[in-house]
């Protein structure tokens, strides 16, 4: 199997102030990112309007430079006990991969599932990185207390999409032995279609392609989102569109010349092949939230960080 050479990256060890951070329009209210900037460098990722925003390289030079918050599991100890916590589900990796290969070494992502746990507050995790299957264990303890549950990220089966748009990821097969493995490990894990490339990965039998191995591997819920594309990112994606697929140009342009999302007359066929998939499998659509319930608090229960 084909792996993209991973970039060299610079990694900035910098302590937080703040871990949790405040969302809105999600289903989640709460996000936490152990690491800022990403060695995935994805095309399409939406962070790099963030940063062009805080006037940070958007372009190739994004993700040669991860900023590595090495206290952020404390912070986010104290941010959880305070009295004014109540314990609603925190979604980490949301703008930053939190299993990406920074996490290998510094194991950040790790030692705040434990915190998260230890507080009895629910979370889940989104992830291009089969790195997540290390911390089964830890997963599998978090769960026992609180409602866990673990999103990959996995648009397409096309090698030739995958190795232009993701050049930093590990391979789709990869992440689908991610899957099955958390699912034979008893953690509930879905797979995310996003974000659905127009002329790259919109085909109807591409998506069939991916909910069935979704279904294959384990996963109990598939989700998809068409890729939209603000200021910062547009750019980057047409110059990258330009390189490896320069016949899509022209449709780029007409399509964003004027928005950053896609209109409806595009994105609903797209969610409705993704259900008709679904259905045919069947496999659960739709963004799952964390449901809520009652912790079970046994007398003592130790987790390995």
């Amino acid at each position: 199997m084909f792996y993209t050479r991973p970039v060299r990256a610079e990694y900035r060890l910098e302590p937080c102030k703040t871990a949790l951070n405040a969302v809105r329009g999600m289903p989640f209210r709460w996000s936490l990112n152990p690491y800022m900037g990403c060695a995935h460098r994805c095309t399409f990722c939406y962070v790099r309007a963030f940063e062009q925003r805080a006037d940070r390289p958007a372009d190739e030079r994004y993700g040669r430079s991860i900023r590595v918050k090495t206290n952020v599991a404390e912070v986010l100890r104290g941010e959880l006990a305070r009295a004014s916590w109540q314990q609603e589900e925190v979604a980490v990796g949301t703008a930053t991969d939190p299993y990406q290969p920074a996490e290998g070494r510094y194991r950040l992502t790790r030692t705040c599932i434990g915190e998260l746990a230890h507080a009895w507050t629910p979370f889940s995790l989104i992830t291009r990185g089969p790195l997540v299957v290390r911390d089964i264990d830890v997963l599998q303890e978090a769960a026992e207390r609180v409602p866990v549950s673990v999103t990959v990220s996995l648009p397409t089966l096309d090698d030739r999409v995958w190795r232009t748009t993701e050049p930093g990821t590990a391979p789709p097969r990869s992440r689908l032995e991610a899957v099955r493995r958390l699912a034979d490990a008893g953690i509930d894990v879905g797979v995310g279609l996003a974000p659905i490339l127009p002329g790259l990965s919109d085909d109807p039998e591409q998506l069939r392609a991916v909910v069935r191995a979704a279904k294959a591997a384990g996963a109990r819920t598939v989700w998809a989102a068409p890729v939209h594309l603000r200021p910062g990112v547009r750019e980057h994606f047409l110059a990258a569109l330009e390189r490896d697929w320069p016949e899509l140009v022209p449709r780029y342009e007409e399509l964003f010349s004027w928005r950053a999302y896609l209109p409806n007359a595009l994105t609903q066929p797209l969610r409705e092949h993704v259900r008709a998939a679904a259905r045919a499998v069947p496999i659960r659509e739709g963004y799952r939230r964390t449901e809520r319930r009652e912790p079970v608090r046994p007398a003592q229960l130790t987790l390995a960080v």
